[in-house]
């Protein structure tokens, strides 16, 4: 793999007013983490794990092994901390099943965090259409994505000072959302400002890194990325212009 360094390390990708490099690079992940606190709605698992496989150590591109299965007829809520033994859970048979890219929602999702909450070492099965979905902020530890279908995670947090985590794990088999791996949304309801790190990612066979709305003052900093060539240097860190609900922002630098 190649990394990629257009951008110094740390260096800002965008916002308001900004005027820096034509070329976003390769840098950062993760914010700060929240603190969970109470654990409610653990599904239960076929397969009890009595030895849990031990997260991988570094980057690597292969999905780890599992300590079980379960099939959620609906979508698990998550009120505090829910730490999944590295067991694989989906949706399989039921309307949270994968449809490909046509559009679903939160109900879809595997797991439904509320603000505040946690989820560790957990992988979601090709089985499911929206993976996680946080209704605010939220950590994600450890967790993996066997093929992300239509979504992989969806965080609507709204407040000015809410931090959401994703630290380690990954994501397979992604045409949309992770084929760029970050979105801002460029066309919800709402418009909010938006501001990303990304550390110690390895990007394989993917559209775009990062996607940020420029105009309404989105920044990403990115540091220590990989990529295959795909996607290349010049999509590792792209600008769009946010716009109305109804509409398709477009891409307007990189």
């Amino acid at each position: 793999m190649t990394a990629v360094a257009v951008v110094p390390a740390y260096g800002q990708c965008g916002g308001s007013g900004w005027t820096g490099a034509a070329a976003p690079s390769s840098t950062a992940t993760t914010a700060s983490s929240t603190r969970a606190t109470t654990s409610t709605a653990k599904p239960s698992t076929t397969a009890a794990p009595s030895n849990t496989p031990a997260p991988p150590a570094g980057i690597t591109t292969t999905l780890p092994a599992s300590a079980g299965y379960t099939a959620l007829p609906t979508a698990s809520i998550i009120t505090g901390s829910f730490d999944g033994h590295m067991v694989k859970f989906d949706r399989k048979g039921s309307s949270g099943d994968c449809e490909e890219q046509t559009e679903t929602g939160e109900e879809d999702a595997v797991f439904i965090l509320e603000s505040g909450a946690s989820i560790s070492n957990v992988i979601i099965g090709k089985a499911q259409a929206e993976g996680i979905h946080c209704r605010g902020p939220c950590t994600v530890t450890n967790v993996w994505w066997e093929d992300v279908c239509e979504d992989a995670i969806t965080i609507k947090q709204t407040g000015a000072g809410d931090v959401s985590t994703i630290n380690g794990g990954g994501a397979f088999h992604a045409e949309d959302k992770i084929g760029k791996l970050y979105r801002a949304c460029g066309n919800c309801a709402t418009s909010h400002e938006r501001h990303v790190q990304v550390d110690n990612v390895c990007l394989k066979d993917g559209k775009e890194g990062t996607g940020i709305n420029s105009n309404w003052g989105d920044t990403a900093i990115l540091t220590n990325i990989k990529t295959s060539s795909k996607p290349s240097a010049a999509n590792v860190c792209c600008a769009y212009k946010g716009v109305a609900k109804g509409s398709e922002p477009p891409k307007i630098g990189w």
